[in-house]
């Protein structure tokens, strides 16, 4: 099915009834939706007498064409195209756990020899996914992004149907313009021994797409700090709509409930890498290990969870999501279990918030609008999920993860 076929196919009803039956909760959202830019995508999972699943989704003001900053959310898509990519090179030796030295061969490039938070003191394929799945690491996505190669990032989003996507840069480094077309060389070794060369490489194209809303509020702060008195534009950046970052996820995720040519091209292995590490906690991982000040438990579990410090954890829940958070808007793609329930579904959904109107300036009402929303949503929907009668019981003992 494609996803404009999806689009038109969603129920269009069920989520704004179910916010609409909590005023408390959703009025300010349901009576400025546009003003926060609001839109979902909910996917319930249904699963036939030999636990094969199905979908149905619902949305709210989903638009493919109204564009929205994806952030991190993109890190996901570059998760599993440097997967596939290690697949493919594997006559070559390189693994996941290969060392991988990245070079510099253009203004503005930087070098990697070490990675003093892993194991053995050296970058991987496998390290800087653990990064960006446990805490959302800028240069973690970065280094894969120039392994994969900016061209064939582009490509695969076209090949797996998330034709209203692009990723263009590297992110939190200014990337833009010449610099994002240009990626480093790398080399990678098993021990002493060079497995694999990548020779640095340059990709001339532009990746347009038709979109809507890509100038925004009424001012912004330059580099030098200095307000700059008209509209904020962020077009010519990555473009991921809820649509396409849930398609991503369900392939992943589910891929029985794709044809078998549709699939990704990844190992037994590779899923379990991603599956662990998009449901840890920060607090649960060692290599990396992180300050639980800094990163506490729900750091990256925005649905449900709001990303709230001192929260309960329910022990039988696990999110296996990817979140992005910049400029004001705050996104989650998430596919979420709940054990002991035997709940399961997939939840995509982004807001904004800018009162001000002005980007860049690091006031935007994250605390007070954004994480309220994804903590509630998620929780209305979990709460509709315990209610939903299911002719099977999910099997969804592929997911109990070993988190030690």
């Amino acid at each position: 099915m494609s996803l404009s076929t999806m689009a038109q196919q969603t129920d269009t009803v069920f989520l704004k009834k179910l916010m609409q039956a909590k005023p408390e909760l959703f009025s300010n959202i349901l009576n400025r939706p546009d003003h926060n830019q609001v839109q979902i995508l909910y996917t319930q999972v249904n699963r036939d007498m030999k636990n094969k699943p199905s979908f149905k989704s619902y949305s709210y003001n989903l638009n493919t064409q109204h564009y929205f900053y994806p952030a991190s959310t993109v890190k996901l898509a570059a998760v599993i195209f440097a997967l596939e990519k290690v697949n493919r090179l594997k006559s070559s030796g390189i693994t996941v756990k290969s060392t991988m030295i990245t070079d510099s061969a253009f203004k503005g490039q930087t070098k990697v020899f070490k990675d003093t938070s892993s194991k053995n003191g050296l970058p991987s394929i496998e390290h800087y996914i653990k990064k960006i799945l446990l805490t959302s690491d800028n240069d973690a996505f970065n280094r894969l992004f120039e392994f994969i190669g900016r061209a064939e990032l582009n490509e695969k989003l076209k090949k797996n149907g998330l034709i209203n996507s692009r990723i263009l840069n590297r992110l939190a480094i200014g990337d833009a313009g010449e610099s994002a077309k240009h990626t480093n060389p790398i080399k990678f070794y098993n021990g002493n021994k060079l497995v694999y060369s990548q020779q640095a490489q340059f990709d001339p194209k532009e990746y347009d797409l038709v979109l809507t809303n890509t100038v925004m509020g009424k001012g912004y702060l330059d580099s030098a700090d200095k307000l700059v008195n008209k509209p904020f534009s962020l077009e010519n950046k990555n473009a991921f709509p809820i649509n396409d970052q849930q398609k991503l996820m369900q392939k992943l995720i589910l891929p029985e409930a794709f044809p078998a040519l549709e699939r990704y091209n990844l190992t037994t292995a590779d899923y379990k890498l991603i599956y662990t590490y998009m449901s840890k906690l920060p607090t649960e991982s060692n290599f990396p290990k992180y300050d639980e000040k800094e990163f506490w438990p729900t750091y990256a579990k925005m649905l449900y969870y709001g990303r709230e410090k001192n929260v309960e954890l329910d022990p039988n829940i696990r999110i296996f999501n990817k979140y992005g958070d910049s400029y004001g808007y705050i996104i989650d793609n998430s596919y979420f279990i709940d054990f002991k329930n035997g709940v399961e579904y997939f939840l995509t959904a982004v807001i904004q918030s800018n009162d001000d109107g002005i980007f860049n300036d690091n006031k935007y009402e994250y605390e007070t609008v954004c994480y309220p929303f994804m903590k509630n949503l998620g929780r209305s929907i979990y709460e509709a999920e315990l209610k939903r009668k299911k002719s099977n019981k999910a099997n969804l003992a592929k997911f109990k993860m070993d988190y030690k």
